[in-house]
């Protein structure tokens, strides 16, 4: 193996350490959840349709929103304050753990999933709203990589909020702000579809 070689292999080999330690644990993380759980359950899946559920929400986008929270760039009153007394390890820890939970899922309105589903796969061209599965998966199971959540089992009420957020400018998803894009050019209807479909898929 020439030089060049094994220095490629201890980058790549250091680079993978340093991923590994950043790693949460999801037993340390089932530690520390009980101020979670009174909100987002136990296992993750809230009963309060206006708190997310976290279960497979995804551990890397879960630590980003604790970091919006603690560092003010997304405003909660329950949460910026629970967030302040978090440290890096205990969102990575709270993160793993909330990330490796099973969403029990939840039941769609038929009456206007079918629409919603259409808007999710496909999208509308004619007014620039994209297929939502384009960033978060066919299944909505997300993209963790990019930190795009799971959206599926997702509580309509929560989802629709979220949209509303977006299109207010209320929230707002970083650099390029595609959320706030998308969801000004969506309608309440459309809001309420989607968060009807998405909410039913398991």
């Amino acid at each position: 193996m020439t030089k060049r070689t094994w220095g490629a292999v201890l980058v790549v080999g250091s680079l993978a350490a340093l991923s590994a330690g950043a790693a949460g644990s999801p037993e340390k993380g089932a530690a520390k959840s009980a101020v979670c759980a009174a909100c987002h359950g136990a296992t993750g899946n809230s009963v309060n349709p206006e708190w997310p559920s976290l279960a497979g929400l995804g551990a890397d986008y879960i630590v980003a929103q604790l970091n919006n929270f603690k560092d003010g760039k997304r405003n909660n009153p329950v949460m910026m304050p629970n967030a302040m007394t978090l440290s890096a390890d205990d969102m990575a820890d709270l993160g793993a753990y909330f990330d490796s939970q099973r969403n029990t899922g939840l039941e769609a309105d038929p009456a206007t999933a079918e629409a919603g589903q259409k808007l999710f796969r496909a999208g509308d061209k004619a007014r620039g709203i994209p297929a939502c599965m384009a960033c978060h998966g066919p299944a909505a199971r997300g993209n963790e990589a990019a930190k795009f959540p799971a959206l599926r089992g997702q509580h309509s009420v929560y989802t629709v909020k979220q949209l509303q957020d977006y299109a207010s400018g209320a929230r707002n998803t970083g650099p390029n702000n595609i959320m706030q894009t998308i969801a000004k050019k969506m309608t309440a209807e459309d809001m309420r579809n989607v968060a009807s479909y998405l909410q039913g898929i398991r």
